[in-house]
């Protein structure tokens, strides 16, 4: 017998007294919370958003669509990097202003190669602004999971407002459950028991999120 088949023969244990009839899960626990807290205008939303993201200790930018070749390269400049991870579906526009070496995201690739990449570069998924939180689902544009938890360096492209919700819920509905999802707050960090941060330990020192105007206007509701 399989540890699988352990677990789901004690889950039908467990349920084995429950009636037939009973509440469906679904119904049973009320489901009226807030959605958000507040009303907000869009710049505001973007605004929460970068405030919690610096409060997580990333690094916030901000830039027109035609500064974001430039930016991306300072960054990377600023940062020394001699090479950098790029997902396959990425906008080779993006990279269009630096010269580092890229390393394109292999399936082959061991965690061994890709600790030695200097720096990511992504898109993401969504943004939450009331929780600071960038969500990746392994799109073409964000590659697999791993190579956004072994790099040192990622730097996460947010098109601004369009990818941007002000809550947790909000995002889940534009999410596909099925796929692998990560969800970043912050570059990595952990605390042992006498609350010494330590960055750096199961994904990147350093985070830098920018956040690109996509041309929507600056008051145009969530």
């Amino acid at each position: 017998m399989s540890s699988r088949d352990r677990i789901l023969g004690r889950v039908q244990r467990a349920l084995a007294d429950v009636p037939q009839d009973d509440t469906p899960y679904e119904q049973a626990i009320p489901r009226d919370y807030l959605r958000e807290h507040g009303a907000r205008r869009v710049a505001e939303t973007v605004d929460l958003l970068a405030e919690n993201l610096a409060d997580y200790r990333a690094l916030v930018h901000r830039c027109a669509a035609g500064e974001l070749p430039t930016v991306i390269a300072g960054l990377l400049a600023d940062r020394k990097a001699t090479s950098v991870l790029v997902p396959p579906g990425l906008d080779e526009d993006w990279l269009a202003a630096t010269e580092v070496t890229r390393v394109a995201d292999r399936p082959e690739s061991t965690p061994q190669e890709l600790d030695r990449v200097d720096s990511v570069v992504t898109a993401c998924a969504v943004a939450v602004a009331e929780t600071g939180t960038i969500v990746l689902d392994g799109g073409p544009d964000q590659g697999r999971r791993r190579v956004t938890l072994v790099p040192d360096h990622h730097i996460c492209v947010v098109r601004v407002p369009d990818q941007v919700v002000s809550s947790v819920p909000q995002a889940l509905e534009r999410l596909d459950p099925t796929r692998a999802l990560t969800w970043i707050s912050g570059p990595s960090a952990t605390s042992d028991i006498e609350l010494d941060r330590v960055e750096g330990v199961h994904g990147p020192r350093t985070l830098e999120v920018v956040l690109v105007e996509s041309g929507s206007g600056p008051d145009d509701p969530c």
